[in-house]
């Protein structure tokens, strides 16, 4: 799957980092560089989550530890939220929390019921530098909050506790792709 272009998009499909994968564990870096490279790094990192048929992938999860995701994921009332946010900031989550199954193209095949707020706002820039604010509810919010915690070197199986947490990683052990801790 590595490198592979999809039609229809200029991106190319990149590897995914599995859970274990020591830059999942890791806080990303800020993005300085704002050359054509970056962009070329959105439009790759869209490519890579269309093929996985995810909502949201941060960089590190394409093996880049820069702090850079994109997203195209609905809300609870099946509004498109589409874009991509680079050095995002996690401003605001607050509201109701709710537990609900949460998956990550890092664990691939595999859900838990995770604990996130039914709101979320995250500031950053976009690929050109401009101001960016993107306000969620509901499913989008889990979504950025989930890729947020991407960025800070955590995946949704550090949110769980006790016997959820000891499943889910019992499950990523005995997955096909799986030799996690």
């Amino acid at each position: 799957m590595r490198n592979r272009p999809i039609p229809g998009s200029s991106g190319l499909v990149k590897a995914m980092s599995l859970l274990g994968d020591p830059l999942l564990h890791a806080p990303c870096e800020s993005v300085t560089d704002f050359s054509p490279a970056l962009s070329r790094l959105i439009e790759d990192m869209f490519a890579t989550m269309y093929a996985a048929q995810g909502v949201g992938l941060a960089a590190n999860q394409v093996g880049i530890p820069l702090r850079v995701f994109v997203y195209d994921c609905p809300d609870d009332e099946d509004v498109r939220h589409l874009g991509h946010i680079v050095n995002p900031r996690l401003v605001e989550a607050d509201g109701v929390t709710v537990r609900g199954a949460e998956g990550c193209l890092s664990l691939p095949g595999l859900e838990a019921g995770t604990e996130r707020f039914d709101r979320a706002v995250v500031e950053g820039v976009t690929a050109d530098g401009k101001p960016v604010r993107v306000e969620g509810t509901g499913f989008f919010a889990r979504c950025l909050q989930h890729e947020c915690d991407h960025l800070e070197g955590m995946v949704y199986t550090d949110r769980l506790k006790g016997r959820r947490r000891a499943k889910a990683l019992r499950a990523a052990r005995r997955a096909s792709w799986g030799t996690t801790t």
